[in-house]
């Protein structure tokens, strides 16, 4: 009998896209949201140098600590929740573990299993890990051990700090007047390599994913310039 050529391995990029979304979304957050706070205050007339690089030193602090604590708050509430969960359906599986397989089979037969087999499958995983196969395939949870709270929220806020550093560090090296110019160059080729980086690592058209960021970045910026310049420092 000859035997029949392996087929390639499929690549797939799906498993990224939890920590990809994480990463782009801190990095994008902390470029654009500093870098329009110092093109703004650069813009107002009056802006000394300190008061530039005071507000975007701010401005990076407390949005990678807000950042944190909204990413421990929303992960904490996610894996308090999951946790009931969990412990009502450990209950249910003590108390009555025939319903239990009955309803395991029914999914398999939603997911297009003939009965029979749903059923013989659905047997063999409650004798393997009851409330693993329960957690996977009735409660939709990743079999990863859990949400991290804390680690979402040292992650999130290192990202932030990573797109925020350098508009501050470039609000602290450049002359006032230049700050206003330079820090949106830089903060677009900053958000179009992130775009891209992005795009390649989830497997998305990259131009688009440059285009929509740059597009809305500097749209954010040309806000906050604009209402720096209508709000002069002097007069507030």
């Amino acid at each position: 009998m000859t035997d029949l050529p392996h087929a390639p391995g499929e690549h797939h990029l799906v498993h990224r896209t939890g920590w990809l979304r994480a990463a782009v979304l801190g990095a994008n957050d902390g470029i654009i949201s500093v870098s329009s706070l110092v093109v703004g205050v650069a813009a107002a007339p009056g802006a000394s140098a300190a008061t530039i690089l005071l507000a975007g030193a701010a401005a990076l602090v407390g949005g990678a600590l807000s950042m944190a604590a909204g990413e421990y708050v929303s992960v904490s509430s996610q894996a308090d929740t999951e946790h009931a969960d969990l412990t009502r359906e450990a209950a249910e599986l003590h108390r009555n573990p025939e319903a239990e397989t009955r309803e395991l089979a029914a999914i398999y037969v939603g997911r297009g299993v003939a009965p029979a087999l749903a059923q013989a499958v659905a047997e063999q995983m409650m004798a393997h890990d009851a409330l693993g196969a329960h957690r996977r395939d009735e409660l939709g949870l990743a079999d990863d051990g859990g949400s991290r709270p804390v680690q979402a929220a040292v992650f999130s806020a290192a990202a932030f700090t990573s797109g925020a550093i350098l508009p501050v560090v470039i609000a602290a090296l450049a002359p006032r007047h230049l700050a206003v110019m330079v820090v949106p160059v830089v903060a677009i080729v900053l958000l179009a390599i992130l775009g891209a980086i992005g795009a390649k690592a989830g497997g998305a058209p990259q131009v688009r994913a440059v285009v929509r960021v740059t597009a809305l970045g500097a749209l954010a910026m040309a806000a906050t310039a604009l209402l720096g310049h209508l709000l002069p420092v002097g007069a507030l």
